[in-house]
Order: structure tokens, then C-alpha cells, then sequence
């Protein structure tokens, strides 16, 4: 299968390379310092599930010279979708598949609106990988799992193959007949770890089990989970525990993504992972305190990093 990974970060370089093991030919986006050691020394990935390196890696700044691909593995920091939907113009031929596997609730739609919304499917991952240095990805969570389907429910002819290419790197892919319960169901998790870990700047093992610590962990988890069933979204009755279980048994270092940006002065994904649950909360009447508080505590940080 021809690929453009559209983004290679920590998520993208993972799976991308993963695709391009597998014999796909698959093209990798990058900018910088990492774009000219991809060129130049291939992608190496430290990963808990054995390393590897692509060598050459076919590693480019515009997705013009990909030309048109059968798929798009849409991997880019929420902030910077709008112009990286612009930027995959010309490799969308008239069949290519745009999978969106980036945080939050809205990039899918936000993709489609301007390459066209019958391109994108939508999707989730979870994984915990990050560059390490340019041209090196290091990937530490058992957990790699991707779950996708079509935005609007169901199950469509084009995701099989999606779905056998992905499977064939050994990681966890699934197909979903409602991505949207997938989503939200992903976001509860995702606003509330993103929000301690980013506050407290320590890894899950160092707050999950502390009782005041927790029980904001579990007040963000009900806000997000009365937001989505506010939204029309039917998740589990058990979501807020089953979330819990999970942090219970991760890995004690593991640290989401945003926090990771926060503890090095990037720019972060707070507007998808934490402001957007509170301004759909306000737009349909869903009180939102503790994830107002998180946010509110957070935009002077994120303010100073987009200025840096």
C-alpha cells in the first residue's frame, strides 16, 4: 500500500515505521532536524516491543512529492490541522483514505472539511512513543492499539484493507462500527491524565494512588463522560472505572503526550484535550468546574510556549 504519514512525531514515526517494515511504501513528512537525520540515517525506533531501522526512508517537507496515495495516516498535533489538511491536497486522489488518529473529538471533521469529508475516516490510538532525538523514536507502552471506522457509523468495503495493513505490524487494529462512542470514550481518559500529569508534572505512578489526587482524576473523568452523553454519544456505563483499571495496571513512568510538551516548553494540544470539553459544556449546559480549573491553570502556560 502506497502511505503518507502526515506527521512524524512520535505516533507517526512509530507507525510509520512499522508500515514501511512491512514492505508498504510509505512516505514520511518531517521538518528540521529530524527530516535531514530521516534523510540521511534512515528512522530508528527504541521500542519495549524490539527496535529496528528503515533505511532509506523516503522523508520529505511537502506531501506534493508523495504524489496521489491510497492512504494518509493523519498524525499531527491537533493545533496544526487546518494547515496540514491544506498541505495533503496534492497527494488525495480521487480513492485515497485520510485516517485521523490524533487526540481529541474533532480533527476528523475539521480534516474533511477541507479535503472533502469522504475521504476521512475517523480514528483512535493509544500508544506512548516520543523523538527522542531527530530520526530516533522511543516507544515504551505495551499498549499499541489503533481503532478506526467511518465517521458516521457502519462499516464500509474501504476499511478492511486499512485494517489488514495495520495488522500486519502486530499491533492491536480494529474496526469500529460507531468511532464516535471510540472518541469520546478515548477523551475521557485522555482530558483527565493529560490534565493531572501536566499539573502535577509527574508520571501515573506517582499520583494515581494518592486520594485527594484521584478523586480529581475522577471528578475530570465525570465531566468529559456527562459532556459525551449530553452529545448524543451511548458510552459504557463503566467508562470513569474501566479507565481507572487501566491506570491502575499502566506502566508506573508512563506520561501522556501533552504533558510531555508541557515539561519541555512546547506548544500543547490543550484547546483539544481540556478547553473544548468546557465550551461544549457551556454550549449545551454541562457544568464543567474541575476541567475549567485544569485549564484555566494551564492557558498561562500555553500562552508563553506559543510566544516561544
Amino acid at each position: 500500500m502506497k502511505i503518507l504519514i502526515m506527521g512524524t512525531g512520535g505516533v507517526g514515526g512509530y507507525y510509520g515505521g512499522l508500515l514501511a517494515q512491512q514492505g508498504n511504501d510509505v512516505t514520511f513528512i518531517a521538518r528540521g532536524a529530524h527530516l535531514y537525520a530521516l534523510r540521511h540515517e534512515g528512522l530508528k525506533v527504541k521500542s519495549v516491543h524490539g527496535d529496528f531501522h528503515v533505511f532509506p526512508a523516503n522523508a520529505t517537507d511537502d506531501p506534493v512529492h508523495a504524489g496521489p496515495v491510497d492512504l494518509i495516516l493523519f498524525c499531527v498535533k491537533t493545533y496544526n490541522t487546518d494547515e496540514a489538511a491544506q498541505a495533503i491536497h496534492p497527494a488525495v486522489g480521487p480513492q485515497t483514505v485520510v485516517l485521523s488518529i490524533q487526540n481529541g473529538v474533532d480533527a476528523a471533521e475539521r480534516i474533511g472539511e477541507v479535503i472533502g469529508m469522504e475521504h476521512v475516516l475517523g480514528g483512535a490510538t493509544w500508544l506512548s512513543s516520543a523523538v527522542a532525538e531527530p530520526g530516533v523514536i522511543k516507544q515504551i507502552s505495551q499498549f499499541r492499539r489503533i481503532v478506526f471506522g467511518e465517521l458516521g457509523g457502519g462499516r464500509s468495503e474501504r476499511v478492511q484493507p486499512i485494517f489488514e495493513v495495520l495488522n500486519q505490524t502486530g499491533i492491536t487494529a480494529e474496526i469500529s462500527e460507531d468511532i464516535q462512542k471510540v472518541l469520546w470514550t478515548k477523551l475521557v481518559f485522555i482530558t483527565a491524565v493529560s490534565s493531572i500529569g501536566s499539573l502535577t508534572r509527574l508520571p501515573m505512578g506517582d499520583y494515581r494512588s494518592i486520594p485527594e489526587t484521584r478523586s480529581l482524576l475522577f471528578q475530570l473523568m465525570q465531566e468529559v463522560e456527562s459532556l459525551a452523553r449530553a452529545e448524543g454519544v451511548d458510552l459504557d456505563a463503566d467508562v470513569v472505572q474501566s479507565w481507572l483499571e487501566f491506570i491502575d495496571n499502566a506502566a508506573p513512568t508512563i506520561k501522556p503526550s501533552m504533558q510531555l510538551d508541557v515539561e519541555v516548553g512546547y506548544r500543547t494540544e490543550l484547546e483539544s484535550m481540556i478547553g473544548i470539553v468546557g465550551r461544549k459544556g457551556r454550549k449545551v449546559g454541562i457544568p464543567t468546574p474541575a476541567v475549567d480549573f485544569v485549564y484555566a491553570s494551564l492557558l498561562p502556560v500555553e500562552l508563553k510556549a506559543r510566544k516561544a
